[in-house]
Formats: structure tokens, sequence, C-alpha cells
């Protein structure tokens, strides 16, 4: 049958801290782990270095600040750039107003993202720096 040798997504993923719905918060946020936010962090949200840690916005959760995490799961609003070395996942309600640097990207319909999408892959500087060379000389790398 169709749906049966699906894996579940990471919802089973466990959360170590949340931030109430009622909470405002300022100031940078540091974390390892699972990190649940439904109300407002006015300030970065930063995953410790080499870590598996996953963030969850709910649809009434805010964040102004950037984001560096590497598994990101979005229903509320970012106002700053969103960087996920893993995965990211905007749900219908998620805002963003910043760029997207992304691995893999999960985009439901109703989501916005008011800034740019930047695969990861294609921040490398060697493919920069060739490009530009391209545009210098009038052609193009495709």
């Amino acid at each position: 049958m169709l749906g049966q040798g699906k894996k579940p997504k990471s919802a089973s993923t466990k959360v170590d801290t949340i931030i109430g719905q009622q909470t405002r918060i300022e100031g940078n946020i540091h974390f390892s782990g699972g990190l649940h936010i439904d109300g407002q962090v006015k300030g970065g949200v930063i995953a410790e270095a080499d870590s598996t840690s996953v963030l969850t916005v709910s649809e009434h959760g805010s964040i102004e600040g950037d984001v560096r995490v590497p598994t990101v799961i979005l229903n509320g609003r970012v106002t700053g750039d969103v960087r996920s070395a893993e995965r990211i996942e905007l749900a219908a309600k998620a805002r963003v107003d910043g760029d997207v640097y992304y691995n893999l990207i999960e985009m439901a319909m109703g989501a916005a993202v008011n800034g740019g999408l930047v695969h990861n892959a294609e921040t490398d500087s060697s493919v920069l720096a060739f490009d530009r060379e391209n545009a210098d000389n009038g052609t193009s790398s495709d």
C-alpha cells in the first residue's frame, strides 16, 4: 500500500526547552538539543557548533534576529536570516523576512520568504569566483 514504507518526519524529536506563548526573551539564545518557541525572542537563536539541534517555532512564535540551527521547523515569523546546515521546513503560516540558507528545504503552500533562497552548495567560493570571471568576460557558465 501507499505510504507504508515512509519514515516518520522528525516530529518525534526530543524537546529540551520550551519558550511559552506568554514569554518574551531579549538577547541571544545558545542551545543544543531541541528548542520549541511559542513566545517572542528578540535576538539571535544559535545552536552549538557541530550539533544535531532542532528549532521549532509555532504559529504563535516569533524571532527578531538571525537563526543558525542545523534543522529548523518554522510555522511562525522570523525577521532576520535563517541558516540551516541540514534541513528547513516552512509550514503554511511561516514568514521569513530575510534570506534563507539551506541544504534541504520543504515549503508548504502559504509559506512566505521575503528575501533570497540560497542553497548551501551555491555559497562555495570557487563557484562564485568562476561565475564572476565569466560575467566579466561576457560569457555564461551554463
